[in-house]
């Protein structure tokens, strides 16, 4: 069971990964065309657009995937507890 938890922490680290990287290429002027910024748009925007709907923006800039790492992370702990819990 802890080895399936462990998987599941490592995929939410890459992904977590997977969306700062995402989230900077918008700082680049086409770097969301290229086709790195398409596949990880593919990956990254359903995640980010539930948050984006919660939240609104405030002026410029787009607080929502502050709060999509913030149920990334409660999400790890969750998992750390339920590895505790089965051990």
């Amino acid at each position: 069971m802890n080895v399936i938890i462990a998987i599941i922490m490592q995929v939410i680290s890459l992904y977590s990964w997977a969306l700062i990287i995402y989230i900077l290429m918008s700082w680049f002027p086409n770097a969301r065309e290229s086709a790195i910024g398409q596949f990880l748009a593919k990956i990254c925007e359903p995640y980010l657009e539930p948050f984006r709907r919660i939240v609104p923006p405030l002026g410029m800039i787009d607080i929502s995937p502050i709060v999509a790492f913030l149920v990334l992370r409660l999400a790890t702990a969750g998992l750390l507890e339920i590895a505790r819990w089965v051990s």
